[in-house]
């Protein structure tokens, strides 16, 4: 990762081999700009401008707030890689929040993925230096625990965003079972694994059918972080397909490709408990991934199926492309029995949402109106895009069945993401409804051409919106 570095010196007295400034709503008076180059050049303070001879890259920010800054620092980053610069300076812009904005764009712009290059060709740039002493000489929020809080953040983002790129072959139900114990073992939490025994003592036979087509065998996983102090508990549920081939109800080709990423969900939970866990934060968090493929075979799951979830409801089948939600039926039932405060669930789970919502936003369900707004404003302060959905006793009546409790798909192909998310309900008990949220990160959980912050591939989409969210609980309760 890059290394941001703090300089108790002024802009001018730092030394590197690149000069980065941001002109702020397009203002070029400023004591770090030459604007003599500038106006040769026509630059009026938009996008990315690089005076060679100066050796400053200008970087346009309007309007100038937190998203906006850590967007253009992120495009920054990428610029610079694409020269031979091994290093560059900026100096400090704003107060703590525009600082830790700066902070993330810079670490989270700079990722890539090439693990799997022969013949890989890191880019040149390894270190940024940040002027400490501001041009006006004003006041500075402490920048060493911000930057701090922003690189244990940035590294989790990353870990989720390296397990969601790792390809099927390698990024099996049991591999994540094995990431997870890394993560337990490295912050002291306790870390359970349910193998396929464990799934058939707890009756979770709704997710053993998804896996039953699979030669890899399913995994439960639980993180558990119970700190000495603890204003809450809040239980995580992610969503993890290490691969989703649709089942019997087949994917068409092209929706196959990026199925890897199926397992974003699961990915964002164990980033979470991991940021929070290094961060110290004063809640006890759970962490329970349900992981499996959903292949095809003569012994898979079919269409016209009725499966018994662990809450003891019956499950008609009428398509096995609906699988996630089967999973998390059975994993959210499971995370009940640990008498949550907040219970969340993260997944990457209709088509439907991204339809409804565009790919760069996630949708919000629950019964909670309060709890969905406030779970909506803590997303964007993080910088992650998501709006609430409704749910509506009219869509609830299009996951009846004639010959089980509830099916699996709706009736009807619109309101399919809200539709999901009411099937998920049926299986949240009465005294945990106004508990419950569901988070559909389907939209933004892989990029296939980068934006904001995100390369290409996995975003780790739900990651800071969660930790965002387990701070203000262990602040407030």
């Amino acid at each position: 990762m890059l290394k941001i570095s703090l300089k108790k010196t002024d802009f001018a007295q730092t030394k590197a081999e690149l000069s980065i400034v941001f002109v702020i709503d397009k203002n070029l008076k400023h004591p770090w700009i030459e604007l003599k180059t500038l106006k040769e050049f026509d630059y009026k303070g938009e996008g990315l401008f690089l005076d060679q001879q100066n050796k400053t890259l200008y970087a346009g920010i309007s309007p100038y707030n937190a998203d906006m800054m850590r967007e253009v620092s992120a495009q920054v980053v990428r610029y610079i890689k694409k020269t031979p610069f091994k290093n560059a300076k900026i100096g400090i812009y704003g107060d703590g929040e525009m600082n830790k904005a700066m902070f993330l764009g810079l670490l989270l712009g700079d990722y890539e993925f090439y693990q799997y290059k022969t013949k890989p060709n890191p880019a040149a740039l390894n270190e940024i230096f940040i002027a400490h002493e501001s041009f006006d000489k004003a006041p500075i929020a402490p920048l060493g625990k911000i930057l701090d809080m922003v690189e244990v953040i940035a590294s989790g983002v990353n870990l989720a965003r390296d397990t969601i790129n790792t390809p099927p072959e390698y990024a099996t139900p049991v591999f994540l079972a094995d990431l997870a114990q890394k993560i337990a073992t490295n912050n002291h939490l306790e870390c359970k694994i349910g193998d396929e025994k464990f799934l058939k003592k707890e009756k979770m036979l709704a997710f053993l059918a998804v896996n039953r087509a699979s030669s890899h065998p399913p995994r439960l996983i639980h993180l558990s972080y119970k700190p000495q102090k603890s204003k809450a508990k809040i239980v995580l549920v992610g969503k993890g397909l290490t691969y989703d081939s649709g089942g019997l109800s087949l994917k068409p080709a092209d929706y196959m490709v990026t199925m890897k990423a199926d397992k974003s969900g699961g990915c964002a939970v164990l980033a979470i408990i991991d940021i929070c866990a290094k961060i110290g934060v004063e809640a006890e968090i759970h962490a329970i991934i349900g992981a499996t493929e959903n292949m095809i075979g003569g012994n898979a799951y079919k269409p016209d199926d009725v499966l018994f979830a662990r809450e003891g409801k019956s499950i008609e089948v009428r398509n096995t492309d609906a699988e996630g939600r089967l999973v998390l039926a059975d994993c959210l039932s499971y995370a009940q029995d640990l008498e949550p405060d907040y219970l969340i669930d993260f997944a990457t789970l209709t088509g439907a949402c991204v339809l409804g919502l565009g790919e760069y936003t996630s949708g919000i369900m629950g019964h909670n109106e309060a709890l969905k707004s406030r779970f909506e404003a803590l997303a964007l302060q993080s910088g992650e895009l998501m709006a609430r959905l409704p749910f509506n006793r009219h869509l609830a009546k299009l996951i009846e069945s004639k010959i089980a409790d509830v099916c699996n798909v709706a009736s009807s192909r619109y309101g399919g993401a809200i539709t999901a998310g009411m099937f998920l309900s049926e299986f949240i008990r009465p005294q945990y409804k106004d508990k419950w949220l569901h988070i559909d990160i389907a939209g933004p959980a892989y990029v296939e051409k980068e934006w904001d912050i995100n390369a290409f591939g996995a975003s780790g989409a739900g990651v800071r919106a969660g930790v965002e969210f387990v701070l203000d609980v262990a602040k407030r309760g």
